[in-house]
C-alpha cells in the first residue's frame, strides 16, 4: 500500500479511537457523496476501520457499501471485478492468509454478491475463510458466537451458499473444481461430527453440480443447482433420513434440473448435434474430472452417507456420466 492521501475530514478521524453515527453521516454525503472513486480513498477507509476501536453500529453498513462501489462499480465496465482489484482486495483484508473480521467477511461477500462477474480466486478465498473456521475454529466467524472446531452448523453452511451463489453470476454457472476441492476439504474434516442436514444439501448438490456439468450437461443456474428444498428442511433430520429423502423425494428434482422438460433422449441427441454443444463436451468431457472424483471419495474407508447420496444421484444421471466412473458408481446400489 502507498502513502495515504486523506482529505482533511477523514485525516481527522484517524486520530479518533471511537467512530460515531454523525461522523458516518459527514464521511457519506460531504466526502463520498460522489462514491469512492480512487483507491487512495478506499485504502482511508480501511485506516479509519483498523484505527478505530470504538465504532457504531451505522459504520459496518457504510464501510461495506463504500468499498463495494469502489471495487464493483468504478471501474468500466460496471459490475465486473477486474484481476488487479481483486487482488488488492484480497492483500489488504488479509493477515496471513485469513480474513480477521467480521466486517471485511461481509464485505469480501457483499462484494462476490453485487458484483456480474469477479475472478473465480476470489470466490475460492471466501470459501477458504469458511473452511478454516469450521475445519480449526478459527477467523472472523468466531467473532460471531461459538465455533465448534469440526463441525459446520446452518448458518455456515447458509454463508457458503451466499458465496456459491453469488459467483454464480455472468458466465460463472458451473461450480469450479477449485471450489469443489474446499467443499470436499470441509467435508472430510467435519465427516464425523454432528453437521447441520443443510450440509448434506449442499455439498451433494454443488459437487453433483460440478461433475454433471464437466460431463457436458447443460448446467442450470447455480441459483436453481444449489436451492434449498424442504425436504431437507427439517431441523431433526438425521443422515440415514437425509439419504433416503435425498433418492426419493429430491433425486428427481435435482436431476431434473439439469434436463429438458421435453423427451430427455431426443433432446440430449439435438444438443449434441449442434456444434456449439460438441465443442463444450469437447471441451469439458476428459477422464480428468472422473480421476479426481475417485480420488476424492472413498479412499481407503467406507463411503460416508453423503457421498453414497452424491453417487446415487450421479448414477441416475447416467449413461452421460464418463465411464471412468463406474467403478465409484458400483459401490452404490
Amino acid at each position: 500500500m502507498g502513502e495515504l492521501i486523506m482529505s482533511a475530514p477523514v485525516a481527522g478521524l484517524t486520530s479518533k479511537s471511537r467512530i460515531t453515527a454523525e461522523d458516518v453521516a459527514m464521511l457519506r454525503h460531504e466526502v463520498f457523496g460522489d462514491g469512492v472513486v480512487t483507491r487512495g480513498e478506499a485504502e482511508a477507509l480501511f485506516a479509519l476501520d483498523a484505527t478505530a476501536k470504538d465504532k457504531c453500529r451505522d459504520w459496518p453498513e457504510f464501510f461495506v457499501e463504500a468499498v463495494t462501489d469502489y471495487i464493483v462499480h468504478q471501474e468500466k465496465p460496471s459490475g465486473y471485478i477486474s484481476q488487479d482489484n481483486a487482488d488488492w482486495l484480497v492483500c489488504t483484508i488479509s493477515r496471513d492468509g485469513m480474513v480477521d473480521s467480521r466486517t471485511e467477511l461481509e464485505l469480501l461477500v457483499h462484494v462476490l454478491e453485487e458484483a456480474k462477474s469477479s475472478p473465480s480466486r476470489l470466490c475460492v478465498y471466501a470459501l477458504e475463510q469458511v473452511a478454516h473456521a469450521v475445519i480449526d475454529g478459527k477467523g472472523p466467524l468466531m467473532l460471531g458466537g461459538a465455533l465448534v472446531p469440526g463441525l459446520i452448523a446452518k448458518a455456515e453452511v447458509e454463508l457458503l451458499r451466499r458465496i456459491l451463489h453469488a459467483h454464480g453470476g455472468d458466465g460463472n454457472i458451473a461450480i469450479t473444481r477449485a471450489e469443489a476441492e474446499v467443499l470436499f476439504r470441509i467435508n472430510e474434516r467435519t465427516a464425523q461430527a454432528n453437521n447441520a442436514p443443510s450440509w448434506n444439501d449442499l455439498f451433494v448438490k454443488a459437487i453433483a453440480n460440478f461433475v454433471m456439468c464437466s460431463a457436458g450437461y447443460e448446467a442450470p443456474t447455480r441459483d436453481v443447482a444449489l436451492r434449498q428444498e424442504t425436504f431437507l428442511d427439517h431441523a431433526d433430520l438425521q443422515i440415514g433420513g437425509f439419504f433416503s429423502r435425498m433418492v426419493s423425494g429430491g433425486l428427481a428434482g435435482i436431476i431434473e434440473a439439469y434436463r429438458s422438460p421435453d423427451d430427455v433422449e431426443t433432446e440430449w441427441e439435438a444438443r449434441n448435434r449442434a456444434a456449439e454443444a460438441l465443442a463444450r463436451r469437447a471441451e469439458t468431457i476428459d477422464a480428468g474430472e472422473a480421476k479426481w472424483l475417485v480420488e476424492h471419495i472413498g479412499t481407503n474407508r467406507p463411503l460416508y452417507e453423503n457421498e453414497r447420496a452424491l453417487l446415487t444421484l450421479i448414477k441416475h444421471a447416467s449413461p452421460e456420466i464418463h465411464p471412468a466412473l463406474k467403478p465409484l458408481l458400483d459401490k452404490v446400489a
